[in-house]
């Protein structure tokens, strides 16, 4: 999966189903004839530009369908970024009781109230993707992800009040998302499933708009 097709969140699997259209029983084939046989749907699959279109059973088109199996970097990206985004909100949820700019604290709520259901929709994809028997289990350290705060960091945060903590949030925030949008370009270029790749897109897209309005607030 690279990231020119990734940007367009599933673009392979997109052009596949709408390019094989479904006729019920009965239903002519190209040929003028009956596309289905012992009252099986026909599926229609258009062919190239100048080629006439064929038709399929359903066990054809379901093998000309692309293989979006998760691999390694799918779940090794997802078990990480639930890591990474917990980190973020831990570090949110120090603004309310200690950020003194309005602004810093309204970014806080909004990373919270992004990234808390994106937790819960990759711990359920995890939760339907295990990794096979047999496989190494992703690492959850927190130095190797990219943008993580260390534990000295998030001590300073906690303990700063007012301009400090905006400074240093702002500081470690925008770092921590650089992180997240460069794990999301690695799942992009290796990963294999559709779904990650969503969840990919929509981190680059929301979090480097983010970027930008942290650099500007700095």
């Amino acid at each position: 999966m690279d990231m020119a097709k990734g940007s367009l969140g599933g673009t392979t699997a997109a052009a596949v189903a709408a390019g094989i259209l479904l006729a019920l029983a009965g239903c002519s084939g190209p040929d003028g004839g009956d596309g289905a046989k012992d009252g099986a749907a026909a599926v229609i699959a258009p062919g190239r530009p100048g080629e006439k279109a064929r038709t399929l059973s359903p066990g054809e088109a379901a093998e000309r369908q692309p293989d979006d199996s998760p691999n390694a970097a799918d779940r090794a990206y997802v078990q990480h970024m639930v890591e990474h985004h917990r980190q973020a909100l831990t570090m949110s949820a120090l603004a309310p009781g200690r950020a003194s700019a309005d602004a810093v604290k309204r970014l806080a709520e909004r990373i919270t109230a992004a990234q808390q259901p994106e937790i819960g929709a990759m711990e359920k994809w995890l939760a339907r993707h295990p990794a096979p028997s047999g496989a190494p289990a992703a690492g959850h350290d927190h130095g190797a992800m990219p943008g993580m705060a260390t534990e000295q960091q998030l001590k300073e945060l906690a303990g700063a009040r007012g301009a400090d903590f905006d400074r240093l949030f702002l500081a470690l925030m925008t770092a921590h998302h650089e992180g997240a949008v460069k794990m999301a370009g690695e799942a992009l270029a290796s990963g294999n499933n559709g779904a990650v790749e969503e969840m990919a897109n929509e981190v680059v897209a929301t979090q480097t708009a983010e970027i930008h309005r942290m650099r500007a607030m700095g």
